[in-house]
Order: structure tokens, then C-alpha cells, then sequence
């Protein structure tokens, strides 16, 4: 027997999927995750708690280089981020699809065998 959260997350996830796997709507939504990741690598650099990477980073480091590769970190991580959440969101779906069948199927043999 499902319960009233899972027959309402088949009735979201039925309706919201395909509108969910479109790459721009994964892009803006995960763009915040991204972004952090991405400040994350910048506030190492500014914080000197590695001072050897900070030397090498001062002499030879293009600032160009670096937004370009923050960019990249974050454009990367939230397209990565929002498709891993709906891969996951598509596999509690489908299991709860086969649940709801299995139990149907079930209790369809036992009312014949009553």
C-alpha cells in the first residue's frame, strides 16, 4: 500500500518530468550549487591557507584563466547537480510505479483465490 506522500509525488513527478530534464531549467535552478562550489575555490585562494599555492597562484595565475575555469566549475556542477537529482527523482518514480503494479497484481490473485 503506498502512502498519501508517494501517490502525491507520482502524481507531481508524472506531470513535472519532462519539464524538469530540460538542460536551461537545470542550468538556472543548479546555477546557485555552481556557484558556490565556484566561490568555494575562489575563498580558498583569497583566505592563504595553503601559502605555496597562493605564491604560485600570484605569479604565474592569468585572471582570465581563473574566471574562465570558475565558469566552468559552476556551469559544470550545476548541470551535473540538477541532473543527479532528477535521475534520483526518476528512479523513486519508477519504483514506486512497480510498487503500485506488484500490489495491484497481488491483490488481484488473492480476491481469485478467495
Amino acid at each position: 500500500m503506498l502512502t498519501g506522500n508517494e501517490e502525491k509525488f507520482i502524481e507531481y513527478w508524472k506531470t513535472n518530468r519532462d519539464r524538469d530534464k530540460k538542460l536551461l531549467r537545470q542550468l538556472f535552478i543548479g546555477l546557485p550549487a555552481g556557484l558556490l562550489i565556484s566561490g568555494g575555490v575562489l575563498l580558498s585562494l583569497d583566505l592563504d591557507w595553503y601559502t605555496r599555492a597562493n605564491m604560485v597562484a600570484n605569479a604565474e595565475l592569468n585572471p582570465y584563466v581563473l574566471l574562465i575555469a570558475l565558469a566552468g566549475i559552476a556551469i559544470f556542477m550545476a548541470i551535473f547537480y540538477k541532473k543527479y537529482q532528477w535521475e534520483m527523482k526518476e528512479q523513486r518514480y519508477r519504483e514506486l510505479l512497480f510498487k503500485k503494479e506488484s500490489e495491484k497484481n497481488n491483490t488481484g490473485e488473492n480476491d481469485a483465490a478467495i
